[in-house]
C-alpha cells in the first residue's frame, strides 16, 4: 500500500516527559495509525522511552505497524535512550507484533476491576473502621496541602522498590516540584485526584499513600494511580488501610461511579493480596515488553 508518515510534535511538554508523534496515512490520506514515544526528561529516567502504538483493524498486516515503529526507534537512538518500553494485552495482535519484533517481555500485569454497585461492602467498611494504633488516615482532593508536601513528597521513595521485574525503568526522584505538578496534571485533563494517606502519629509525617482518579463527571470507571508504604512502616496492613477507605470515599462522593480499575505486578504478591481482600476481580493480563537499543 502506498504510506505516507507524518512526524509531528507534541506542543505541550509535560514537566517530567515530552512526546514525539507520527500519523500514518494512505493514498488517499486517511489516517491509518498512530505511534507516540514518550520521552523521559527527569533524572534517573533519561535513558528511557515509551511507546504506543495502534494500527486501524482493516490496516494490521500491511507494514503500518512496522514502518511507525522503524521511525519511533530511529528517533529513540537519535535521543540517546537506552530502553524503549511498550505495553500490550496478553494475546493480543499487539502483543504477537512486539514479540516478534526484538521486544522482549519484562513485567506482567494482572488487571482487576472492583464494582461499586455491589450492595454488600459491609466488611469494606470494617476494614477503613479499624484503628492501627501509631497511625491515623488524612485525605485530599487534587494538590497535596502545603503542611504535608514535603513529607509526602518523601515518601514517594516507598514505590523505589517496587517489583518491576526485568524492566530498566530506572528511578523516579520525586520532590515537591513534581508532586505539585503531576496534580496539576491531572486536573487540567479534566479528571479528579484524591488521595487518602497514612501519617504517623509521633510526628505527623506521611509514611504511605493510595492515589485514585476519577473523571471529571464521576461517572464510568476510576482508576488506582499508586498504592505504596514505606519500608519502614510496612507490616501494619496500612495498605489494604488506605485503599479500603479510598474505595468507600469514592463510593460517598461519586454515586454514579461504575468501578475502580487498579493493575498490578504479578511479582507484587502483597498487593495482589490487597486487592483480593478488597474484592478486585481480574480481568485481564498484560505484558510490559522492552526493546534494548
Amino acid at each position: 500500500m502506498s504510506l505516507r508518515i507524518t512526524p509531528l510534535t507534541d506542543p505541550e511538554p509535560g514537566p517530567s516527559s515530552r512526546r514525539l508523534v507520527w500519523l500514518a496515512s494512505g493514498a488517499d490520506g486517511e489516517p491509518v495509525g498512530s505511534a507516540f514515544l514518550r520521552l523521559f526528561t527527569r533524572e534517573g529516567q533519561k535513558h528511557l522511552a515509551e511507546l504506543e502504538l495502534a494500527v486501524h483493524g482493516a490496516e494490521r498486516r500491511r507494514g503500518v505497524g512496522t514502518r511507525l515503529l522503524d521511525a519511533a526507534l530511529a528517533a529513540a537512538r537519535t535521543e540517546g535512550r537506552r530502553s524503549v518500553v511498550a505495553q500490550a494485552e496478553q494475546g493480543s495482535p499487539a502483543d504477537l507484533f512486539l514479540a516478534a519484533r526484538a521486544f522482549r517481555p519484562a513485567l506482567s500485569l494482572t488487571y482487576a476491576r472492583l464494582t461499586l454497585a455491589d450492595p454488600d461492602l459491609t466488611a469494606l467498611d470494617e476494614l477503613a473502621d479499624r484503628p492501627h494504633p501509631g497511625y491515623r488516615l488524612t485525605e485530599w482532593e487534587g494538590t497535596v496541602p502545603v503542611e504535608l508536601a514535603r513529607t509526602y513528597a518523601d515518601s514517594r521513595r516507598a514505590m523505589d522498590d517496587m517489583p518491576m521485574e526485568n524492566t530498566d525503568y530506572g528511578t523516579v526522584v520525586w520532590d515537591v516540584e513534581r508532586v505539585v505538578a503531576a496534580a496539576e496534571a491531572v486536573a487540567r485533563r479534566g479528571d479528579l485526584l484524591h488521595t487518602v494517606a497514612a501519617v504517623d502519629a509521633a510526628d505527623g509525617s506521611v509514611v504511605g499513600f493510595s492515589e485514585l482518579v476519577v473523571p471529571g463527571d464521576g461517572r464510568g470507571d476510576g482508576q488506582h494511580y499508586g498504592t505504596a508504604v514505606l519500608p519502614e512502616h510496612r507490616g501494619h496492613g496500612l495498605a489494604r488501610w488506605m485503599k479500603a477507605a479510598s474505595i468507600r470515599r469514592a463510593r460517598e462522593r461519586h454515586p454514579e461511579l461504575g468501578g475502580l480499575l487498579t493493575d498490578t505486578a504479578d511479582s507484587n504478591a502483597p498487593m495482589l493480596a490487597v486487592n483480593d481482600a478488597l474484592g478486585y476481580v481480574p480481568t485481564h493480563r498484560s505484558v510490559e515488553y522492552q526493546h534494548d537499543l
